[in-house]
């Protein structure tokens, strides 16, 4: 704990002129430790730059390994004083001591300054030739260091056909670093990329036995810059990968899962798919052995490989049961993978396992395990009822945020299963009470409106919600304002008193555009044609399904790409969070599966892939595959509908509600006076020809002379209204 204490520079001074004798240099070791421990708290030690260099002639490779931290740490803030310890860098490159040779081309790498990279270019060219292994593959990194700092330096010197050469190297340790630098370079390169041959490709599958954890994860990742050219090739390297399944490291497992996943894309025979996806199961049940941070990792892999690969993991669905020790964020992974492995031969035990779920006590997993039973039931039809029999027991369970979570998932249930489960409606409003979310609260509202002729007494119900109407959150005033409607249609004596008294207040008293503008449209139509708005309001609505669950194809096979990193958990594009990212779309060939080509072409095409993919080469003319296998090119970068419910299937309902909204007026954004006359436009629409609504439309007030008429005060409502008139011949006409 001596070296995490703040000193004072002076007193650093002091202990580094120290002049005592001081054996083996323990003192000193002491001391430099120090300094470095003091760097990482985050203290500017900058002002000690000449104590510590003056140490760099030492030849203890202890203390030479100190003063080259903290060289690195300050070399580029002292530029003034960089050229003495670049004289003495240069001549530990030259030294006969490999670990100082690699140490100090280390540190001169990763000094970012343009004389210490013009000073390295020469002991790097012979570091990349070095007879011992450790300064290669320490020289192939450097190389990609100083071509971050200076990439036109880098090719200008030829530096890149160095690392083409250590491909071939004998040391495996030096082909994964030679692979790492040119994937990094590549990666960030817009003029230079990767491209892998079968028998390079082989041969960094043969050192995967040789290398360390670290290296075999490069080599695995590298052979995303191989393309399959015929499905045998592909299979040959599946089989050659499949032995990493085993491997007791996590990341090296997921490396080698995505190869092989990647792999399949080019595979035509679907039993060797099949075979080889039953090998993927058993290593990543395993990773949910791991710690939960590690299983997190691998659910969300999992995640997006049973999206892709339905097979793997299909009979292994009770391994992703939920255990009491796990945390919130594996629950509620583990519970998207269980819903995803759902079919009809598991759903009972699944349903057995959900229902369970929703009886714990944390709130978050409770609602997601109710969300989930209500996704089962519109995923699988023969489920449906006995996962309405489970909502209804957890209904009457009495207990507020599970009460409201089961309304929320039965408007979805009642859109798949229209009529079908009506009978229960009354179960949902009896528990009004309880709601006080406001998504539950638009569930329920929408429930009632959707329903309002099939409950007795649903405008009571409306009335209920509409106490608070003003203070409600959006999405509630939204849903009030068209159930109100819905309930108007569908039974008008009903609604007949809640209508006027909802428009009126969305139009006057709410500053919501959204809601304004949804209230006029709501009201033209009522007042100029009530059969449209009938056709409209109440127009078939686009069926529920489970489709809307699966990721769409070209970014899923681009995540697939991407396993084990960020961009797997997230399940984004690393362009979504990380500036200058490329993404990676499946490279095309004559082995590539015909939906994943067209995929990749619409994602490239989607995200502006900086060049097209290569069309397919035919047999007559195969294309040129350069053995250095390195190419280098020149240098060249919902809106929401008005009215919802409306079926975009519909055409006379699009036509219908065009046809009301060129003859809507302009309203401004602003209520307008109880002195302002609403004007609507004459047909056919002509500039400046407006008149008044109330001359526009004839039929006098009907509801006014015939007194025995039940809607003559919904009738006065619209008449007396400042904001329109009403076109009371036809109301009259869609009421009778």
């Amino acid at each position: 704990m001596e070296f995490y204490q703040k000193v004072k520079i002076q007193e650093f001074k002091n202990e580094l002129n120290d002049k005592r004798k001081d054996k083996n240099y323990a003192n000193l070791k002491l001391n430099l430790k120090k300094v470095l421990t003091n760097i990482t708290m985050g203290y500017d030690l900058s002002p000690l730059f000449k104590d510590v260099l003056q140490y760099i002639i030492i030849k203890d490779i202890q203390v030479k390994k100190l003063v080259y931290f903290y060289l690195i740490a300050y070399g580029k803030q002292r530029q003034d004083l960089i050229h003495h310890p670049i004289n003495h860098l240069l001549n530990d490159c030259a030294d006969r001591n490999p670990l100082v040779r690699s140490l100090s081309l280390r540190t001169m790498s990763n000094i970012h300054l343009p004389v210490v990279s013009q000073s390295l270019l020469d002991p790097l060219r012979h570091c990349l030739s070095d007879a011992d292994p450790y300064v290669r593959k320490t020289a192939a990194i450097a190389v990609a260091k100083i071509w971050f700092n200076n990439p036109q330096l880098v090719e200008k010197e030829g530096l890149i056909r160095y690392l083409r050469d250590l491909l071939a190297d004998s040391n495996a340790s030096v082909v994964a670093n030679s692979v790492t630098a040119l994937n990094e370079i590549a990666e960030k390169s817009t003029n230079i990329s990767l491209k892998l041959n079968i028998t390079i490709a082989n041969r960094l599958i043969s050192s995967l036995g040789e290398c360390s954890e670290w290296s075999q994860i490069y080599l695995l990742e590298s052979l995303l810059h191989f393309t399959p050219e015929n499905s045998q090739d592909a299979t040959i390297l599946v089989e050659r990968i499949s032995s990493r399944l085993q491997h007791s490291n996590s990341a090296v497992v997921l490396t080698s899962t995505k190869i092989i996943l990647y792999l399949f894309n080019y595979i035509k025979d679907e039993s060797v798919i099949n075979f080889y996806c039953n090998k993927l199961s058993p290593p990543l049940i395993t990773l949910l052995s791991s710690p939960p941070e590690v299983q997190y990792v691998a659910l969300r892999n999992i995640l997006l490989i049973i999206q892709r690969r339905p097979v793997i993991l299909k009979n292994d669905v009770k391994v992703f049961f939920v255990k009491y020790l796990d945390p919130i964020y594996v629950k509620l992974a583990k519970l998207e993978i269980i819903y995803r492995l759902a079919n009809q031969n598991n759903y009972e035990e699944i349903l057995t396992e959900l229902v369970e779920y929703a009886t714990e006590i944390d709130v978050d997993f409770v609602k997601k395990a109710i969300k989930l039973i209500g996704r089962l039931a519109i995923k699988i039809e023969s489920a449906s009822d006995a996962c309405v029999r489970s909502l209804l027991d957890l209904l009457n369970n009495d207990i507020t945020y599970v009460t409201q979570e089961v309304i929320i998932v039965f408007r979805d249930i009642f859109r798949k299963y229209p009529n079908r489960y009506d009978n229960y409606i009354p179960d949902l409003t009896s528990n009004l009470d309880a709601i006080t979310d406001s998504e539950a609260k638009s569930s329920m509202i929408w429930i009632i409106g959707e329903c309002a002729d099939k409950i007795p007494n649903s405008n009571e119900l409306l009335d209920d919600f509409l106490w608070n109407f003003i203070d409600e959150t959006s999405d509630v005033q939204l849903s009030l304002l068209t159930a109100t409607v819905k309930l108007f249609i569908k039974t008008p004596h009903q609604g007949q008193d809640l209508v006027p008294r909802v428009l009126n207040w969305a139009t006057q008293d709410i500053d919501n555009p959204d809601l304004r503008d949804r209230a006029f449209l709501y009201w033209r139509l009522l007042s100029n044609d009530p059969n449209a708005a009938k056709d409209i309001i109440l127009s078939s609505k686009p069926t529920i399904s489970t489709e809307v669950d699966k990721m769409d194809r070209s970014l899923l096979d681009s995540l697939l790409l991407h396993v084990g990193s960020l961009s797997s958990i997230y399940h984004k594009q690393p362009s979504a969070f990380i500036r200058g990212a490329k993404p990676r779309y499946l490279p095309d060939s004559p082995a590539l599966d015909s939906y994943s080509r067209r995929a990749a072409q619409a994602a490239a095409a989607r995200h502006d892939h900086p060049t097209p993919l290569p069309s397919v080469p035919s047999p007559e003319h195969p294309t040129e595959e350069s053995p250095v296998g390195i190419t280098q090119s020149p240098t060249s970068m919902r809106p929401v509908s008005v009215v919802d419910n409306i079926n975009p299937s519909d055409s006379s309902a699009r036509h219908n509600l065009a046809a009301d909204i060129s003859r809507m007026s302009i309203i401004d954004s602003m209520s307008p006076s109880p002195s302002q006359t609403m004007y609507s436009p004459t047909s056919p629409v002509t500039p400046g020809a407006y008149t008044p609504l109330s001359e526009a439309n004839t039929g006098g007030d009907v509801y006014n002379n015939d007194p025995s008429n039940p809607y003559a005060a919904l009738g006065d409502a619209f008449d007396d209204s400042p904001v329109l008139h009403s076109s009371d011949t036809q109301l009259d006409e869609f009421l009778i």
